[in-house]
């Protein structure tokens, strides 16, 4: 056998995931490579071809990408691509070309990916504003042919699901798509939905987010609900993606390449991505009139400037992480569409710090977090303006009460008793759906300074990967 015909007959007797490259003594100068439910792209480039499990692998050399299919097989030898299918017939094809470029992916200053990707989020928020914003007409496109509005109006619910990070910002979604759209909505670990036989049919809207658009149970998630009859769209950042390609329809976040592992700027673009598609949403359904759809929009639009006011107190907030890098234990409390960034932020701890944290609804607390409380545990209360102020501030005070360590973050016009917080992190006023998109910036700095502070790998933390490809 060629080398080709040997793993063409190979991987008709393995089970399971794989992505690999096979090479051979005999035939030098050829790469023969195939994949199964794990990502695999070929770069095109001027006199040389690559291969990779990641599209930022090959981004520095080429922009031309072929991102291959389950059971197909690349053919690559000098002068030559060759994609052919399952019955080994050639596959025509011509490449993709992708918009990232070598600076995408270089630190340009920074000290770490993560600290670069957390000061790039206003610029990303710009372009996925941009992608589907019509000036003009004050007003959202319509998603894609697939899915318009009329279409929109036809679902009767909304399932969202995801993994990690991008969960959580499902979490976030489901309120945006309840208040906005009035339209019911649900949300559950890509896995598990597979197993708790999910109420998911023809009527239902099936929206999956994933960063790489390769996450192995997002993506089984999404063939099951498509399988029972739901319409999918995918919000992802990575064009060509196995998810983006599958799904009905598709919501690019327009990101960028995220290096680091822990999710930052991936995570507030869809965040600006489910909030437009709850927007479209509530037209579509008729919720939302001209002059409130007019109004979101300029909501939105502002938050790129009102991140950067955050990161104008970077120097505070990395004073904050060197006073309190050494707890023991970290407490993050939210409620409402603050709850999810209070997961977000304990996230981002675990991720990169190493450190016990976890995040819990502010009203919980007393139901056996509070057990925990003590001189070597901080509490970071995340307080927005309105009726949850005074209930966030009397969490704070419960823990002060316990000799707990207290850091508010607080959105502009709040007051937090001096005897209650050790420091106060402010964020600008917003639309209480909006804030959840500037609360979280101080909790992902304070997240880098603190794991910078004890040495730890940032943009490789111990034992994760960038993408799930596998269950």
């Amino acid at each position: 056998m060629s080398l080709l015909e040997a793993v063409r007959a190979s991987i008709t007797r393995l089970e399971g995931a794989y992505a690999f490259v096979a090479q051979s003594v005999e035939e030098p100068g050829t790469l023969v490579c195939a994949r199964k439910g794990s990502p695999l792209v070929v770069g095109h480039g001027e006199g040389e071809s690559f291969v990779a499990s990641d599209l930022q692998a090959v981004i520095g050399r080429t922009r031309q990408v072929d991102f291959l299919n389950d059971d197909e097989v690349a053919f690559i030898r000098p002068g030559e691509i060759r994609v052919l299918d399952a019955d080994g017939q050639t596959v025509e094809r011509a490449p993709q070309t992708v918009t990232w470029n070598r600076i995408d992916i270089q630190k340009g200053g920074h000290k770490h990916f993560m600290h670069k990707e957390i000061f790039e989020q206003p610029r990303a928020v710009i372009d996925s504003i941009q992608d589907t914003y019509d000036p003009g007409q004050a007003s959202f496109f319509y998603i894609d042919e697939a899915l318009t509005l009329e279409q929109l109006a036809g679902f009767k619910r909304c399932y969202l699901v995801a993994c990690g990070t991008a969960y959580h910002a499902c979490m976030i979604g489901k309120t945006y798509i309840e208040n906005l759209a009035r339209v019911p909505a649900e949300f559950t670990y890509a896995s598990e939905f597979r197993y708790c036989d999910p109420i998911v049919d023809e009527e239902t809207l099936m929206v999956v987010v994933s960063q790489s658009g390769e996450t192995a149970d997002t993506l089984a998630a999404m063939r099951e609900g498509r399988r029972r009859g739901a319409t999918a769209l995918a919000i992802v950042n990575v064009p060509g993606s196995t998810i983006a390609r599958e799904a009905d329809s598709v919501l690019f976040t327009h990101a960028g390449p995220e290096i680091g592992v822990a999710s930052t700027k991936a995570f507030t673009t869809q965040l600006v991505v489910l909030y437009q598609l709850a927007v479209q949403m509530g037209r579509a359904t008729g919720h939302l009139g001209a002059a409130d759809t007019l109004l979101r929009l300029h909501s939105l639009l502002r938050v790129p400037n009102q991140m950067e006011e955050i990161f104008a107190c970077e120097e505070k907030i990395k004073l904050i992480a060197r006073e309190f890098h050494r707890m023991r234990c970290f407490l993050f409390l939210g409620r409402g569409p603050n709850f999810p960034i209070a997961l977000e932020g304990a996230l981002k701890l675990k991720e990169i710090s190493y450190l016990h944290a976890e995040g819990y609804a502010a009203g919980e607390m007393k139901h056996g977090p509070i057990a925990l409380v003590d001189d070597n545990m901080l509490v970071l209360g995340l307080v927005p303006q309105g009726e949850m102020a005074a209930k966030m501030i009397s969490n704070l005070q419960e823990v002060r009460a316990r000799d707990g360590k207290v850091v508010a973050i607080v959105e502009r016009g709040v007051t937090v008793p001096e005897d209650i917080a050790d420091d106060v992190i402010e964020v600008p006023e917003a639309d209480s759906l909006i804030l959840p998109m500037l609360m979280v910036l101080p909790l992902q700095l304070l997240a880098y300074h603190v794991a910078d502070h004890l040495g730890t790998d940032i943009d490789q933390p111990r034992n994760l990967a960038k993408s799930v490809t596998v269950e």
